[in-house]
């Protein structure tokens, strides 16, 4: 089924306006879609980003399971993990990703990260986060101890408590069904820490194709400064997905998320569903 799934895809990535290299790897091919954000250094973060890329690649071309996309993202753990043993400041990656799985008999999006990388859902003009950064802002906010408005302005927003290579390094996963008519958009935190929620909503709003959206929201975020690389996908669902409302509004399915520990093993992984 979910070869019936028709995409446009489009994929950017920048190196910005401040630093000298990309640590920013991105995977953009059917049925794997996916953003990491590598971290130590030259030779080191790029060098980790390039493996959780690598660690996917296999994936590409055919029909995947959840079960697969698991044994990539422990491959790829592995891997960063010996690369950080090679170099004094360590090395990790973050990522965040979408692949398209068979689940109930209908295609699905498999939807994971580890770390601050995003992934988002763009219907009509709604825009949703579906994933949750592993970020010491957002614990804080998820405990109560930081207010949303806040996280903007938290000095230390951008530490990480997940990543891959790293010693926790569990992803948090979701299934959620592919619908007609969807924008999804995977980034590092080049772009989300760059700029607000409200201007990737307008952007993916206004742009119509997922070229021009792609690079409608890397040069805005380097209009805003450009202080790290910048990497997005834009994937737009043309047909061979369930049928979207005729009110354009969310889907229920989407507005009661649950994480999981799972390592995306085995049917552990949360459904959303309706009400």
């Amino acid at each position: 089924m979910t070869a019936d799934v028709v995409l446009n895809v489009a994929a950017l990535t920048d190196v910005g306006l401040k630093r000298a290299i990309n640590e920013d790897s991105v995977l953009a091919e059917f049925p794997v879609f996916l953003v990491a954000d590598g971290m130590g250094g030259h030779d080191a973060g790029d060098r980790a980003s390039a493996a959780v890329v690598e660690a996917f690649a296999p994936l590409v071309g055919s029909a995947v399971s959840v079960a697969e996309v698991g044994a990539a993202l422990a491959t790829a753990n592995e891997t960063v993990s010996s690369i950080a043993a090679q170099h004094a400041r360590g090395a990790g990656s973050t990522v965040a990703a979408v692949a398209l799985v068979e689940h109930d008999r209908a295609p699905h999006w498999l939807v994971f990260n580890v770390g601050d990388s995003r992934v988002y859902r763009h219907r009509g003009s709604a825009l949703d986060q579906l994933t949750i950064d592993h970020s010491l802002g957002q614990e804080l906010v998820d405990a109560g101890e930081l207010r949303p408005e806040d996280l903007a302005d938290f000095p230390q927003r951008n530490v990480i408590t997940r990543a891959v290579g790293a010693a926790e390094s569990v992803a948090d996963s979701w299934l959620v069904p592919v619908v007609d008519g969807e924008r999804l958009l995977i980034c590092s935190d080049g772009l989300s820490g760059e700029i607000s929620d409200e201007s990737i909503r307008a952007t993916l709003t206004m742009c119509g194709r997922p070229e021009t959206a792609a690079e409608a929201l890397v040069r805005r975020a380097k209009e805003s400064g450009g202080r790290d690389n910048i990497s997005v996908v834009v994937i737009d669902v043309v047909s061979g997905g369930a049928a979207a409302q005729s009110d354009g509004a969310t889907d229920s399915r989407l507005l009661s998320a649950s994480r999981t520990d799972s390592m995306l093993e085995g049917t552990t992984v949360p459904v959303r569903r309706s009400s």
